[in-house]
């Protein structure tokens, strides 16, 4: 018996993943026609790589949240994908590149919720949504597009493709973050000691918090809900860079600290 089309297309992208192929649409027969058709193919490619021991999923990014990023892959809305554990680093990292297709960089606020944030408290905003908030940080996304050609991305192909996300490096937590105005710390990226890119908390989408309500207004809408512990990425200030072996990537963000990469 031939699998329902949103089982095939979840394997198609977990095959070709596991393959290292390149990046490519999702033949016509299994392209997601609409958005809510791509997140059941994201949630069906989370637990192929659950069963494939990558983890639970322990967190989620929050996916164009910033005027670069939505210019960049040329999706104009925010879209969510799952963090899975085994994909969770901490601090100072080195990563080897023979693990990724094409791995690139993004610089983040991150936070730790607090509490599970079921439909009956919501809908939740940028103000309710601070009760919610344990810790923030400064975070690193990993990325791996697998060297797709963005011009033949569209919102359904990322979202079922799990936002791209292959991990993240998250700095230490910095728990009386309310002392500090989110929307205006200065963020930055380095590679190799040069600074690449820059930005403030506010590029995402005015404040960073914006994009978690968001998130977990998204994910009650789909049946589920942010939960306690769970880690979000709230979007990258700074354009996503590709690096190469040998490279050593740092995230700064002012008043929350720092995270970094090396490559081998």
């Amino acid at each position: 018996m031939a699998p329902d089309p949103i089982t095939a297309a979840a394997r198609y992208l977990f095959d070709a993943a596991r393959a290292r192929e390149q990046g490519a649409p999702l033949p016509p027969d299994l392209a997601p026609p609409d958005v809510p058709t791509a997140y059941l193919v994201q949630d069906m490619l989370q637990a192929l790589w659950t069963e494939a021991g990558a983890g639970e999923v322990v967190g989620w990014k929050v996916a164009l949240t910033s005027k670069v990023m939505q210019e960049l892959v040329g999706v104009a809305q925010p879209c969510e994908g799952a963090i899975l554990a085994s994909r969770v680093h901490r601090g100072a990292v080195s990563l080897a590149h023979d693990n990724f297709v094409n791995i690139g960089v993004e610089s983040e606020i991150a936070v730790r919720i607090a509490q599970d944030m079921p439909v009956s408290g919501g809908p939740y905003d940028q103000d309710n949504i601070r009760q919610a908030v344990a810790a923030c940080m400064a975070a690193i996304e990993i990325v791996d597009d697998r060297a797709i050609d963005y011009g033949l991305v569209d919102a359904p192909l990322l979202i079922g493709d799990n936002s791209f996300n292959a991990g993240c490096i998250l700095g230490p937590e910095v728990t009386d973050w309310r002392e500090l105005e989110l929307a205006k710390l200065p963020g930055r990226m380095l590679i190799n000691g040069e600074e690449v890119g820059a930005g403030v908390g506010g590029d995402a989408l005015g404040h960073p918090l914006v994009p978690l309500a968001w998130l977990a207004n998204n994910l009650n809408e789909r049946g589920t809900m942010l939960r306690a512990g769970d880690v979000v990425l709230t979007g990258s200030i700074v354009a996503t860079k590709w690096l190469q072996p040998g490279d050593h990537m740092v995230t700064e963000v002012d008043g929350l600290g720092r995270a970094s990469l090396t490559v081998t």
